[in-house]
């Protein structure tokens, strides 16, 4: 009879804790009292596991109470490898101790954790998928990228053995995807196409087809927009976006509520409310990079509301992760359309993230300081743009990063007369031997080598480089390099005396930075304009270009002013350690009217 006693009170317990758990509000004191009290009673060895398991969970997720989980977790795991027939429970608390263990930067303890749990499930073809998944996710976090796709081969080879195509697939993207990250662009190419032709053979699930479908059309986007070609990627963009428009039509299923037909098929990439941010976000950066600013900025909008929704429901890392990408890129639209003091409480508001998150302050450390480089280039604070940038590339080891700041760099030589430090970067910027392989960035490259002929008065050389560089953007569509190029081609046929050749360049400068807008090339490009009607005689439009430029000047001008009152300014000193809260003394205002980028 005592034992009946007891297990009718471990059972009225667990029921008891229950109840706690799902009501509304949920009363979890109450519940992990319930659950702690179950011990008492001596329950059987599987009760008393799971009921470890369910306090770990439970305190894990809702209290602060980290070591108490960690040590209900670890009872769990320890009592679970003696249970038969036990895998629901066993691997369960395998990936959520891992997690915890890796929330605390403990990956030594957490991948070993893995790597048994992976042995022990190889005939449980949900488990044994999913704790690959999240190995190879830890992996990756530490830019371990050999170990984390040799894990994703594995996990595709095993997936096909088993029956499970969906996931098959999904393994075969997800391998795709960490290749891209690690920039090994020629393994990418022959893997997407496997991966295309697996998911247009699809039979089975259609909900799932197309969410294989999103996938592979996000990895192929991205891989058009790091090569630079914004031209190139739009057929991808837009059977994307149609992709994305299908999945979130009121008549499309919950995620809940795909079945699938395979245990082992029973994974998702990404929500879709999750997807629809991220395709609002790559179609910003096609945009920005483009020279659309417009509709970077609609997207990015959009985007940032769908953020705020989606924040009421559930606080996901990841969408910090987007919001952060979404600043970086309406950041560099703000100062292309000489938006100073919006583009700094921006950059603010990407600081604040990161002190809220200290592991996107890690990942995006590089990117900040070069915003801020940008920043400071664009306020003629040259000193701290260079120190900006400098700090960038001992932040990172990224191809194309590295490639973008020594370019910006460059520039900041150029317009501070420093030939020798111009030159010393040399062998980076060079487009012959450019070490990165963006199609935008090569057209760029030429872009700074006709800059510096122009300032070095080698006009025939600047001829060059810049139409080698129009060659480049216009086959792409490059916009702001288009405008920028034939302004300063316009430049130099008026140093050259040729007013009809520089306006034949100047006048479609004017037109594509208006549409863009670029205010700094609207900017120089009146100024090269109000010189050509005078030398033309023309009186009535000399003084519409003059007026033109002098609006254009005072619009930065008060800009400019604005932003360095902002205490957000003396981010541009900002290195090391803690963001800064109060600016320190306001630098001297210099003029913008002879800014060129």
């Amino acid at each position: 009879m005592a034992s009946n006693n007891q297990d009718a009170w471990y059972l009225a317990l667990l029921g008891l804790a229950e109840y706690f758990r799902t009501c509304s509000p949920p009363n979890i004191k109450c519940c992990i009292q319930c659950l702690q009290a179950v011990f008492n009673f001596k329950p059987p060895q599987r009760v008393e596991a799971r009921t470890h398991l369910q306090l770990g969970t439970i305190l894990l997720n809702h209290t602060k109470n980290i070591d108490l989980s960690r040590t209900h977790l670890e009872q769990a795991w320890q009592l679970s490898q003696t249970i038969n027939n036990f895998d629901e429970v066993k691997f369960e608390v395998a990936s959520t101790l891992s997690t915890l263990y890796e929330q605390q930067s403990q990956a030594n303890l957490s991948k070993p954790l893995l790597r048994k749990a992976i042995e022990l499930s190889n005939a449980n073809c949900y488990w044994h998928c999913r704790l690959i998944f999240q190995l190879s996710q830890i992996h990756a976090s530490e830019k371990d990228y050999q170990s984390a796709c040799s894990l994703l081969g594995f996990g595709v080879d095993y997936a096909e053995y088993s029956m499970a195509h969906y996931t098959r697939v999904l393994f075969l993207l997800s391998k795709g995807m960490l290749l891209l990250i690690a920039k090994r662009f020629q393994e990418v190419h022959p893997l997407l196409q496997q991966a295309s032709l697996l998911v247009e053979a699809w039979q089975g699930n259609q909900h799932q087809k197309e969410y294989l479908k999103v996938f592979f059309l996000v990895l192929q986007v991205c891989h058009y927009l790091m090569a630079g070609q914004i031209k190139s990627v739009k057929p991808s963009l837009k059977q994307l976006q149609q992709s994305i428009q299908t999945i979130t039509q009121p008549s499309w299923p919950s995620d809940e509520e795909i079945v699938a037909e395979n245990v082992g098929d029973m994974f998702m990439w990404m929500p879709k409310e999750h997807l629809c941010v991220l395709v609002y976000l790559i179609t910003a950066t096609h945009s920005m990079q483009g020279g659309y600013l417009d509709k970077a900025q609609k997207y990015t909008d959009k985007a940032l509301i769908q953020i705020e929704k989606l924040r009421i429901l559930e606080q996901q890392p990841i969408l910090s992760t987007f919001q952060l990408l979404l600043l970086e890129q309406i950041i560099m639209c703000r100062l292309v359309m000489g938006n100073k003091t919006l583009a700094l409480q921006e950059i603010s508001q990407a600081c604040a993230l990161c002190q809220q998150h200290p592991r996107l302050l890690t990942t995006h450390k590089a990117p900040i300081h070069t915003l801020l480089g940008l920043y400071a280039m664009s306020m003629n604070c040259m000193e701290a743009a260079e120190v900006q940038f400098t700090a960038a590339l001992q932040s990172s080891q990224e191809r194309e990063l590295w490639t973008f700041i020594h370019l910006n760099l460059a520039i900041v030589y150029l317009r501070t007369k420093r030939e020798a430090e111009f030159q010393s970067l040399m062998d980076r910027i060079n487009p012959e031997t450019l070490a990165s392989a963006s199609h935008s960035l090569r057209a760029a490259a030429y872009y700074v080598q006709g800059l510096q002929s122009f300032f070095q008065a080698r006009y025939n050389d600047a001829k060059r480089y810049l139409r080698e560089s129009l060659k480049m953007a216009n086959a792409e569509d490059l916009n702001r390099l288009t405008s920028c190029s034939l302004v300063l081609l316009g430049h130099i046929f008026l140093s050259l005396g040729n007013s009809r050749e520089s306006m034949n360049m100047v006048t479609p400068a004017m037109q594509l930075a208006s549409k863009i807008p670029d205010v700094h090339v609207q900017l120089w490009a009146s100024a090269i304009l109000k010189d050509l009607y005078r030398l033309c005689s023309e009186a009535v439009r000399e003084n519409e270009a003059y007026q033109m430029h002098c609006n254009f000047s005072q619009m930065l001008l008060k800009d400019h002013f604005t932003a360095s009152q902002l205490p957000e300014h003396g981010l541009i000193n900002w290195i090391e350690g803690d963001f800064p809260v109060v600016v320190g003394q306001v630098p001297a205002l210099p003029s913008t009217s002879n800014v060129i980028l």
